[in-house]
């Protein structure tokens, strides 16, 4: 049986480093599972992998879109299954890392099949939005989808408007296409989580972002503050960049909120894994300790 190796952990842990490692030492490429890193204008926010890194070993997903392409987790399931039925024909194992849940979910277990929305229907609901509000819409996904109403974030509003557009779209309710069945898998799956002591990682979360802004993050966001309503830009790092540039932070506080809220996302990653009972858990730096787990699995 074919065997995919998946290593993950909260942002900052050290994932890449050791997957260079491990890449380099089976031969084989790293396919990313980085919702951000796959956009190319999105390099200094997102720590994409360096020239250095990209040279050293073949890497997928990674600056392959541009910031207008629709993308989501349903596609990269599909795209990264259809690419390990190439990998495969010339190794027994391939290597997935990244720091996106649904990404990893999807390619792991599967992904409900919800249809990919219309461009008419994208700009009715946003117009719809706009004009009425979020209280308005959470009322009429109550009367379209009251199940789904129930469990729904009602002040995320993107999560409110995607449920109204497949209701919209499709005629029926969001809630009959989530059937959370998880899809077998033609290969093995052998999870390594990578976490380290609080401190430490929030150390390390503080020195990548310093070093950021350090390369320019600034610049960076300001060259894209015109495409700021884009969704894929409505990540940490970015966000917090364009409220400077509105003038609403000041650079300094910029900065700081982009340390608290990474440092809680990757809070929120850790919970997301840590309900996977699947997943084995190493420090980055027992990299013996790794290699010899994966040598043992495969």
């Amino acid at each position: 049986m074919k065997k995919l190796i998946v290593v993950t952990g909260p942002t900052a842990v050290g994932k890449t480093e050791l997957c260079i490692d491990i890449a380099r030492q089976y031969q084989i490429p790293i396919i990313n599972a980085d919702s951000r890193q796959i956009y190319r204008e999105l390099k200094i926010g997102t720590a994409s992998p360096s020239a250095e890194q990209l040279s050293a070993v073949k890497h997928y997903f990674v600056g392959t879109l541009s910031l207008s392409d629709y993308y989501n987790a349903s596609m990269y399931e599909q795209d990264v299954l259809a690419l390990l039925d190439d990998l495969f024909r010339n190794s027994d194992i391939a290597l997935m890392t990244g720091g996106s849940m649904m990404y990893i979910d999807a390619v792991c277990n599967g992904i409900d099949d919800i249809p990919t929305i219309r461009e008419d229907i994208r700009t009715q609901m946003k117009e719809k939005y706009e004009r009425e509000g979020l209280e308005s819409l959470c009322e009429e996904l109550r009367r379209l989808d009251p199940q789904h109403y129930e469990i729904v974030d009602r002040k995320n509003h993107r999560r409110v408007i995607h449920a109204l557009e497949i209701c919209y779209q499709t005629g029926t309710t969001y809630t009959s296409f989530r059937k959370r069945e998880n899809k077998k898998r033609p290969f093995d799956i052998i999870k390594i989580g990578l976490n380290r002591n609080r401190d430490e990682l929030y150390q390390r979360i503080n020195h990548r972002v310093d070093r950021m802004m350090e390369e320019g993050l600034c610049d960076e966001a300001r060259d894209l503050y015109h495409l700021r309503n884009y969704n894929a830009l409505n990540t940490v790092g970015y966000k917090e960049m364009f409220n400077y540039l509105d003038g609403t932070w000041t650079l300094e506080e910029a900065t700081e909120r982009i340390k608290g809220n990474t440092r809680r996302y990757a809070r929120k990653q850790l919970t997301w894994y840590k309900r996977d009972t699947a997943m084995n858990w190493f420090h980055p730096n027992d990299t013996t300790t790794i290699r010899n787990y994966i040598s043992q699995a495969i």
